[in-house]
């Protein structure tokens, strides 16, 4: 039997528009609903998980009628707090902080000129991702709470 708290790896055996079925040792099943699939916004569970599919999910929840509730996203997330974190090897994922660069670098050979057009480029392409970003956000269509907007 599993308590809260223990990790376990299974198959994905159904899935459904809330979320997905997991079976392991052929006693027992859980539920991962689609909020803890991923970090990330899931709109369709089948673009992330599919039907055969071995997994590791985290017990979060057993209720009085012993239906388990699982999370795949807590497994992850604890995974990626065990990694060592190596700031050289480490892609920037968002805004360049001044730690982030390494300025120890010989400068390049560049004109003022030749560094604000770098600058400028790299910036417009930075808002434009934003810009992107924020009107998929706003784009109308299904939302979670039932309601639609035209």
């Amino acid at each position: 039997m599993v308590s809260v708290g223990d990790i376990v790896e299974g198959k994905v055996v159904s899935i459904m528009p809330f979320g997905a079925f997991v079976e392991w040792d052929k006693k027992q099943s859980g539920l991962v609903h689609i909020s803890e699939v991923s970090e990330d916004y899931v709109k369709d569970i089948s673009a992330h998980l599919r039907k055969g599919q071995t997994v590791k999910a985290k017990v979060i929840k057993i209720d009085d009628k012993g239906k388990i509730s699982l999370s795949i996203k807590q497994v992850e997330k604890e995974q990626q707090e065990k990694k060592p974190r190596d700031k050289k090897r480490r892609a920037p994922s968002g805004p360049v902080r001044p730690a982030d660069i390494d300025w120890s670098a010989k400068p390049d050979n560049l004109s003022f000129e030749d560094k604000l057009s770098k600058f400028k480029t790299d910036s417009d392409e930075a808002f434009r991702t934003l810009k992107r970003n924020a009107a998929s956000k706003r784009s109308g269509g299904y939302s979670r709470k039932g309601n639609y907007s035209f």
